[in-house]
This record gives C-alpha cells, sequence and structure tokens, in this order.
C-alpha cells in the first residue's frame, strides 16, 4: 500500500512511526536482522524503510531485504534509492524489481557523494540529484501511477551545501512540485529550530506529511561520530549532560532513550507533526523502549491486519540455527533471498547467542563485532572519511615514502584524520604509540589496533565501555598494509616462534586469504563482564569479519586514488599499492602481558 494513503488513513490517537534498517553486510547478519525485523514488527509500524548503498554498493542485498519484507511478510515497505553512481539502466532496474515484489514506495535521495568528484567514473547523467528521479519515476507511464515518493530533507542544512536556508526550502520545494508525496527529515537533537524550520516549509505552500528523523544515542563515541558525519548541531545542554557519563555505556543508552521520548514529545503536541521515522542502526532495544515510553505500541491496524494475513511471522524467540530452511519455491541465485523462517513451538527456548539476540549489541563499541549480528559494521571500521574536505590535509602522495610520512603524521596528530579514520588518534591507541609509530616507520602502515587490558574498571576514561560495576578485557591486535616480502617474513616468525599465541589473517585485493586460525575459529579480543549479566565479547576476530573489513579496506585506496586524475603519480602510487599490498591482522591471546604483541612483532629481526 502507498505511505501517503496510509498516512491519509490512519486514525490512532498517538502518531505513527516507521523503522529503517540498512542491508547488513554479512550473510549471518541478513538472516539474522529477519527475526530482529519480525520481534519490532509487532510494534506495528506504519512501515519500514531500507537503505541503499552508494552507487549500488548494496543492491543486490537491499532489493532482496526489501522483497522479504513487503512480499514474504506483509510490512509495507520504503525502498530507498539514490542517484550516485547509477549506471545507465540501473534506475529502471529496480524499479522494475520493486514493482515486481509488490513494493509501491520510493525515498528518492542524491545519496553520498562519491569521493574524488574531479575524476569520477562516468554515470547515468540524467540522475544528479533527488529530483531528477522524482521527476523520471512521475514521468514514466511503467512507473508513475505504481509508486509513491518520498524525498529527503535537512532542516539544519545539507552537510554537503553551502545554500541558505531559503535556498534549501525552495529546492526542496521544487521535489514536491515534481511529484514526491511525503518528506523524511534528517535526523535532529533540537526540537525548538526544527519547530521553526517545520513552519517555514508550510509557508512555502508545501503541504505533504513531514515525517521527522529520530536516532537515539546507543554509544558516546557513535554519537560523536554521527554528529561529525551528518553536520548535526547539537545543543550544549545535551553536550553537558553527556560528558560526565561518557564513560558508562548504559547510563548513554538510558539517557539517549529519554532524549529521544523528550524529542518526540515535544514536536508531535504540537500537531504539526503526525509521525516519526526511526534510524534503527538494526539495533532493536532502544528504540522499543522509545515506543513504550510514549505509550505508543499498536502502530496501525493497516499493518496489523496486513500481517495477519502474510506468512506466520517468526516467533519472538528464535529457538536454535536449525530452525533456519531454504524455501525451494522463492529460491533464485541470491541465496538469501530464499530465506524463509519456520515458526519456533517452544515455550520456554534455552539461554545462548541466538535466543538473546534483543541483547546481542546493546553496547556496539567493538571494531568488528560479531559478523552475525543484523547490526554488524554499524560502527564504520573504516571511518568513511569525506576525501575532498582532506585532500590539502593528506597532501599528494607521490611514493610510498609519501604515504608512510602521512600516516605517520596522523599518529602524531599532525593531521586530524586518515583515508581509514574520519576521527583523530583515540587515547586508547595513543597508550601504544610507540609500537604504532615503529610499525608503520617500517613501512607497515597501521590503520587499526588495540593495547592488552586486564581488567580495567567499565568506568574507565581511557579503556572502558559498558554499564558501571564491571571489568573490561583486551587481548592486543594491529593491522596493517605490508608487501608480501614481508608478509612471508612475519608467516615464518609465527610459525618458528608464535607457540600458539599468535593468531593472524592476511589478505590481497585478488582475493587471496592466508591465516593460521582454523577454519571455525573466532578470537573474541575485547570482551566485559558486568554485574547480573553473562559475559559480553564486543570485537571478534575471525574469518568472515576479517574479509568484509578487507574488501572496503581496498575499495578505500581505489577511492582515494580516484580523486586524481588517470595517469597522474599519485593515481598510480595508490592503484599499486592497492593491487600489490597485503592486510594483515595480527593477535596476541596473552592479555596479561601488555607488550606481548608489540615484542614478539618488534624484537629482532625477522626471518629472511
Amino acid at each position: 500500500m502507498k505511505l501517503s494513503d496510509k498516512i491519509a488513513a490512519y486514525n490512532l490517537s498517538h502518531p505513527f512511526y516507521t523503522f529503517e534498517f540498512f542491508p547488513p553486510r554479512t550473510d549471518q547478519g541478513f538472516e539474522n536482522l529477519i527475526p530482529r525485523i519480525s520481534r519490532l514488527s509487532t510494534l506495528n509500524p506504519l512501515a519500514i524503510s531500507v537503505t541503499w548503498g552508494a552507487g549500488g554498493s548494496t543492491r543486490d542485498r537491499t532489493i532482496d531485504l526489501a522483497g522479504l519484507t513487503q512480499s514474504d511478510y506483509g510490512i509495507d515497505t520504503v525502498l530507498h534509492l539514490t542517484c550516485t553512481n547509477m549506471v545507465p539502466g540501473m534506475v529502471d532496474d529496480v524499479l522494475r524489481a520493486a514493482k515486481v515484489r509488490g513494493i509501491q514506495n520510493i525515498l528518492a535521495l542524491r545519496g553520498d557523494p562519491p569521493r574524488g568528484t574531479e575524476h569520477w567514473t562516468p554515470v547515468d547523467s540524467r540522475f544528479t540529484h533527488g529530483i531528477d528521479l522524482v521527476r523520471y519515476i512521475r514521468s514514466s507511464p511503467e512507473f508513475s501511477s505504481h509508486f509513491c515518493i518520498g524525498v529527503a530533507a535537512y532542516p539544519e542544512g545539507h552537510p554537503d551545501h553551502d545554500t541558505d536556508e531559503d535556498g534549501n526550502l525552495n529546492v526542496l520545494k521544487e521535489k514536491i512540485d515534481a511529484g514526491a508525496d511525503f518528506i523524511v527529515t534528517q535526523l535532529f537533537y533540537d526540537a525548538d529550530p526544527f519547530l521553526e524550520w517545520v513552519d517555514k516549509v508550510r509557508a512555502k505552500g508545501i503541504t505533504v506529511p513531514i515525517i521527522p528523523g529520530v536516532m537515539p544515542i546507543q554509544t558516546y563515541s557513535s554519537f560523536l561520530r554521527l554528529i561529525k558525519l551528518c553536520g548535526v548541531k547539537v545543543p550544549p545542554s545535551v553536550m553537558a549532560a553527556l560528558e560526565p557519563i561518557c564513560h558508562d555505556d548504559q547510563l548513554v543508552k538510558d539517557y539517549g532513550i529519554g532524549l529521544a521520548v523528550d524529542i518526540i514529545r515535544k514536536i508531535t503536541s504540537t500537531g504539526k507533526i503526525k509521525g516519526i521515522h526511526f534510524c534503527t542502526l538494526n539495533l532493536e532495544k532502544s528504540v522499543q523502549l522509545v515506543i513504550e515510553k510514549l505509550q505508543w505500541a499498536g502502530g496501525s491496524p493497516i499493518t496489523k491486519n496486513k500481517l495477519i494475513a502474510a506468512r506466520p511471522m517468526i516467533h519472538a524467540q528464535l529457538a536454535t540455527s536449525s530452525d533456519l530452511v531454504i524455501d525451494p519455491t522463492t529460491a533464485t541465485n541470491t541465496a538469501t533471498n530464499a530465506l524463509t523462517f519456520k515458526q519456533t513451538l517452544d515455550p520456554e527456548p534455552g539461554r545462548g547467542e541466538l535466543n538473546h539476540a534483543a541483547t546481542w549489541d546493546d553496547f556496539p563499541n567493538g571494531r568488528f563485532g560479531d559478523y552475525k549480528s543484523p547490526a554488524f559494521g554499524t560502527q564504520d571500521q573504516w571511518g568513511g572519511t569525506g576525501f575532498c574536505q582532506y585532500k590539502g590535509e593528506w597532501g599528494h602522495p607521490k611514493s610510498t615514502d609519501d604515504l608512510t610520512s602521512l600516516f605517520l603524521r596522523y599518529l602524531h596528530s599532525e593531521v586530524s584524520s586518515s583515508p581509514f579514520s574520519s576521527l583523530p588518534l583515540s587515547s586508547e591507541s595513543l597508550t601504544i604509540l610507540p609500537h604504532l609509530e615503529q610499525l608503520t616507520k617500517r613501512g607497515w602502515w597501521t590503520v587499526c589496533s588495540q593495547p592488552a587490558v586486564d581488567g580495567a574498571h567499565s568506568t574507565d576514561e581511557v579503556f572502558g565501555w559498558g554499564p558501571r560495576g564491571g571489568y573490561v578485557y583486551q587481548k592486543s591486535f594491529v593491522e596493517f598494509f605490508v608487501e608480501e616480502k614481508d608478509l612471508e617474513r612475519i608467516e615464518k616468525k609465527v610459525e618458528a616462534e608464535g607457540r600458539g599465541w599468535v593468531h593472524y589473517f592476511a589478505g590481497n585485493l585478488q582475493g587471496e586469504c592466508i591465516s593460521n586460525v582454523p577454519s571455525d575459529g573466532r578470537n573474541a579480543v575485547t570482551w566485559g563482564m558486568f554485574p547480573g549479566q553473562e559475559i559480553t565479547q564486543t570485537t571478534i576476530i575471525e574469518r568472515e569479519s576479517f574479509l568484509t573489513w578487507k574488501d572496503e579496506a581496498f575499495s578505500i585506496w581505489a577511492e582515494w586514488a580516484s580523486f586524481y586524475p588517470p595517469g597522474s603519480d599519485e593515481g598510480e602510487l595508490l592503484n599499486c599499492v592497492r593491487k600489490e599490498r597485503w592486510l594483515v591482522s595480527i593477535v596476541h591471546h596473552d592479555y596479561k602481558r601488555p607488550d606481548a604483541l608489540w615484542t614478539f612483532l618488534l624484537d629482532g629481526e625477522l626471518p629472511l
């Protein structure tokens, strides 16, 4: 059903709400997101939306997920669609795929700007802004009447544009005049300026529904990354409330829930806003608690009736992995699109990883997390820095010595970011700075690391995470890019001197992966023990997660190279690095010896 029609027919006493999800990076995460969506669907959202990766990077997973939720489970779905890097014909392909699956709602976006826009692979010139998608769909006899179209709005200004507020409002008016049916806004944390913006939107003659985006704060570190990435303005009162509790994840999460409730109550009490769009980050508990505190659970009767008529939803608890079966009647080349789920009949399912999926990622601080989690990857391991913004700061590398210099300057805080991290070096990494410096001077460019920690208090200002009253532990690990000859020397040293204490993964652009970790091995390198809770593992390194991050790491070299003209010294260097270097991840399991990993790597000569 079209979202505009559902909004018009909505007649409950409280505002409606929609949930946003992203396609997980891994097959296991994809499989486990479905029961998470199922549990949240019992709150009866008016619709859910599924995001689209830049340039269609998650195209198949986006369509698969949207198809499952729409056709298999009867939840009206909004499919995000962006212009960025869309090759000719892709827009038509996606719209037809959505139409076949019964999807009637599109959120038309420009998408994140491609890095290196000065020299970028040519795309379909018809689609450069969200309005181009709106106009195209509305002008198409094949698609115009089928789709309800939403567009984005930025109450605090677009992070990539310097246009004044009136100019932004004129752009929004043009998108509505082109045929858009509803508006979803960028998230915000200050209600008063948002309500003033709504009045200005209405003064422009825009009458379609405005659905504000709300994202409950999950952790302090992720909140800081988010507001920097999105250019969100934060009231001083919010920062003042967060700073004293920033090292207690449970208090931060509780505060984030309360703040979201307060914002929502304020903007909906005026009668100007009829619904809320929750950005879930594929997490579960915070959004659920916000809705419960608002006493809104119940959603739309339209949604509820559709759910009853749809296939049986997965039970609130998932008993065992053996409950996953393949439905041969819907099987396609994409395995995840063929998944259906049996209903568990166990009234008292046992405890364990799958049964506690709702609390799986309560404290998503880990650099990797659990690759089976639907939220795996939300912490943006590699930083996702806007290359155009930092071009001058990183210089113009023409040699490997130039690259070594850049990585060292980042370690020494002479530059505030690197292509692999959007933020300065963390206080945790500063404790092992001399070791990282030594590795980088060798030409082993470090991109991720952590020191060993043996039972630090969970509120420790450097190492702490999770609720207060607990203890946290870490094994030391480091990741870096090396030449193949150095990788071979590392392998020999691990074999000769590792004695079972050292595990590593190494991968290259061509898809080769070398490791001494058993095929089913999983190295938990960050964990915590808290009162009244099972042991929590927030950082896990194993083959699946390493390969996922490895692919993203090498894509960053390509994105960086694309900033420079073809044939330039800089572009040739970066592409050569991408093709010839290996990404190596090494863990030392003796967390009681802080210097164990560094002594192993740095003391003495590596074997030839």
